[in-house]
């Protein structure tokens, strides 16, 4: 059995080819889609954070939204960048939509990647400490929101507070308990992998790393995940940690299918460079007739090695239309894989 959920990066755009043409359309077709995915039985709706940019930027409003209105499926994030966050306050909009889902927030973090302003973080009060990186900085903000979350008192009460404290140091509230847990590190490298493992965060992989061995992205991103269990191992966490991988995945069941996706150029991995010292490997993505589709799935290790699979999906095609997608995978696909 694996969990599959959707993962949305929540773009809109104004254009009448868009069937998300502003901020309030790619924020309500998002809870619409969550609710239809959990009608189909999916087990996690997922959005993208990106700032300055036409896309989901302010997830806690919204998590909280689709926890008020679904009862069961997975809610989260895939990522958020923390070189953007206050950690203490974050601590408290998390805490407060995981409440509203009763437990069933999956917050994903990370140092973030290349976004649409240089340094965009500046803009929101932060800057890296002398001698550090931001990635540094947004690593930094990360131990101190897993400090946080679990829920102990570290601030010192007001001797003459407007309202009686409990004994002893106080915590932030709302604390949500087991959140702690429920927290995902999307690791771009071996490395980043591994330390999340020591700090007992969940893996999240995405769609692209580090090209590290030249390997195909599915080999090398198969092979994180078993560095990062056994990092996990080595440091002795109590529980089962978790892993999800990202894919682009259509079955092309109809007209619409084959017309929108039929001739996907997307079939290989491709490389790049995020910046001028990272050189990344982008995986391949899946377009075909649901039997020639459940063969090419059998061949990715990586996907073999995750316990989640988030679906990427066009959200400016439509709630419709994704549910449509959505549904074709659970259906014509995941069974014969053993995923259900």
């Amino acid at each position: 059995m694996k969990k599959i959920g959707f993962l949305s990066f929540g773009h809109w755009s104004p254009s009448p080819q868009s069937g998300t043409r502003s901020a309030a359309d790619a924020l309500l077709q998002s809870i619409e889609l969550a609710q239809a995915a959990e009608q189909l039985g999916a087990d996690g709706a997922y959005v993208r954070v990106h700032h300055f940019a036409r896309q989901l930027a302010s997830p806690f409003p919204l998590l909280a939204a689709i926890g008020a209105k679904t009862s069961r499926i997975e809610i989260g994030t895939a990522v958020i960048d923390m070189r953007y966050e206050n950690p203490l306050y974050m601590a408290e909009d998390a805490g407060a939509a995981d409440l509203i889902a009763g437990g069933r927030l999956q917050l994903g973090i990370s140092r973030g990647s290349p976004e649409q302003v240089i340094d965009g973080w500046r803009y929101f009060g932060y800057q890296p400490a002398e001698g550090q990186s931001d990635a540094d900085m947004g690593r930094r903000h990360t131990e101190v929101l897993l400090d946080v979350l679990r829920g102990e008192g570290f601030a010192k009460p007001n001797p003459r507070p407007m309202f009686p404290n409990p004994p002893g140091l106080l915590r932030l509230e709302p604390h949500s308990e087991g959140l702690r847990d429920r927290i995902w590190w999307g690791a771009g490298s071996n490395a980043t992998a591994v330390w999340a493992a020591k700090l007992g965060m969940n893996l999240q992989s995405s769609t692209l790393k580090n090209d590290e061995t030249g390997e195909p992205f599915h080999v090398q991103q198969a092979a994180q995940i078993r560095a990062y269990r056994a990092a996990w191992q080595e440091a002795g966490h109590p529980r089962t940690p978790r892993v999800s991988v990202s894919r682009s995945i259509f079955a092309l069941v109809d007209d619409r299918d084959r017309a929108y996706f039929g001739r996907d150029d997307g079939q290989q991995d491709q490389v790049g460079y995020l910046d001028a010292q990272t050189r990344a490997i982008f995986g391949r993505s899946y377009a075909a007739e649901p039997d020639k589709l459940i063969e090419q799935l059998k061949q990715d290790e990586a996907i073999a090695e995750a316990d989640t699979l988030l679906l990427t999906v066009p959200n400016q095609l439509g709630v419709d239309y994704n549910a449509h997608v959505i549904e074709a995978i659970l259906t014509h696909v995941a069974p014969a894989l053993g995923w259900r």
